[in-house]
């Protein structure tokens, strides 16, 4: 018989009981029901998608787990105001909230290193799932996890939002179309170097006092990660730029740009075959990729010819007859021939509304979320390999069949991360 001392000792492997054979819900909800949520690891991203949750009829949220006493008592003080009762549980180990029966579906906004792991421990216990981006941390972890999902038969949603958003639908809209023509180029705008570089540091902080374990549980907030000595700076969100603790500086921006230039084009299943950088990591910076269809992808960290003010996450499709581009403004740029066929759309918050919207809606019905665990995988792949042509400084090719670099066995030895025991995938 399994103890629950031998769970927490456990690794990430399907050892784990998912809940359904526990007899707890499967997660198939009665359309009658309302959809009962918790939450792992809610800072200030995830209590913004919390805000969405918190405005549904046909949602719930009961429970908050997080390392940090001081986010476990904000979350509940949150929610317990917006229903008017005492309801929400707080939990600082995430097996006993994903041991409760009633919960169907979980919300993740850890930081990058938690993403892969605790998704996959939350569709074994039978959970449905939206995660905050960057999903994985390496090209074997995007693998992982959509295989976990379709294993498991959970439902996954990443926290990529901009699809659910009136003005990039506009510009898929325009390419499906056939209104822009054949496709030639995509632009993925993965985000200023000046933030987030594409190498981050591989050193870490000086050591300080660790803060007694009921305010902050400092292991598990390392969690899969490397053991580094504690600094507060990294629990107030300065842990992005480390190595040890980010997917790269690609990921940053790209795992929301990349998944739209996927999207659009109808590439959510394939990744390019080839990643060529160009620059330093002061910036500026590109990777040129190419898919088997011959249409260009190209991430890049500065503006596109025009320096046009679009926003940031944004990106551009070009055909042969026109050219379209967009990002969190929501105003969308074109070419001449293309501004006619262009309508006002929503104001850019109402994405995440939208996205969450869509995850509570397929929760329900049992459809398929749009960003779902294989869309994640394909599109994070898609910048792992970016990021491994940089930190290798020349030209990789890449097998989609094989899911190996060609050329560069050094590069195959990067798709994998090394993860601290007693967690592994």
């Amino acid at each position: 018989m399994t103890t629950r001392r031998q769970v927490l000792k456990s690794s990430i492997a399907p050892m784990i009981v998912p809940s359904y054979v526990l007899g707890q819900r499967s997660g198939n909800v009665a359309p009658s029901d309302k959809v009962v949520m918790g939450g792992i690891g809610i800072g200030s991203r995830g209590a913004h998608d919390l805000s969405k949750i918190l405005k549904f009829q046909d949602a719930k949220f009961l429970a908050i787990c997080d390392v940090r006493n001081e986010r476990r008592e904000t979350i509940k003080s949150t929610v317990d105001n917006a229903y008017g009762n005492r309801d929400c549980k707080m939990y600082s180990d995430q097996f006993e909230l994903l041991a409760r029966p009633d919960i169907d579906a979980v919300l993740i906004a850890t930081g990058d290193r938690w993403h892969t792991p605790l998704s996959i421990i939350a569709a074994q216990h039978g959970k449905d799932v939206y995660c905050e981006k960057p999903c994985s941390m390496s090209i074997e972890e995007s693998w992982a996890l959509a295989e976990a999902f379709r294993r498991y038969n959970r439902l996954y949603q990443a926290g990529c939002q901009r699809r659910n958003g009136a003005n990039f639908k506009l510009c898929r809209e325009l390419l499906q179309s056939g209104a822009l023509g054949k496709l030639k180029a995509l632009y993925a705008n993965v985000g200023p170097s000046a933030n987030w570089p594409p190498l981050p540091s591989r050193d870490w902080l000086e050591g300080q006092d660790l803060p007694p374990n009921g305010l902050l549980d400092w292991d598990r907030w390392l969690g899969p990660a490397p053991w580094r000595p504690y600094h507060p700076s990294y629990v107030q969100g300065g842990w992005r730029n480390y190595y040890d603790f980010h997917g790269g500086g690609i990921l940053e921006w790209g795992s929301h740009t990349v998944d739209l230039c996927h999207w659009a084009a109808n590439l959510d299943e394939t990744q390019p075959i080839e990643y060529e950088p160009v620059g330093g990591n002061t910036g500026p910076y590109s990777v040129n990729c190419l898919y088997a269809n011959g249409v260009k992808l190209v991430m890049r960290d500065n503006a596109w010819d025009g320096a046009l003010d679009t926003g940031s996450c944004s990106f551009r499709i070009e055909g042969d007859l026109g050219w379209v581009e967009t990002g969190d403004k929501t105003k969308i740029e074109a070419s001449s021939n293309i501004k006619p066929l262009l309508r006002p759309t929503e104001p850019a918050p109402m994405a995440l509304e939208n996205h969450m919207r869509e995850f509570v809606t397929c929760v329900r019905t049992r459809t398929t979320p749009s960003a779902n665990a294989s869309a994640a995988a394909n599109s994070h792949v898609a910048c792992h390999a970016a990021f491994i042509a940089f930190q290798r400084g020349k030209t990789l090719s890449w097998s989609v069949e094989k899911r190996e670099f060609t050329n560069d066995e050094i590069a195959n030895r990067m798709r994998s991360r090394a993860i601290r025991e007693p967690w592994r995938i």
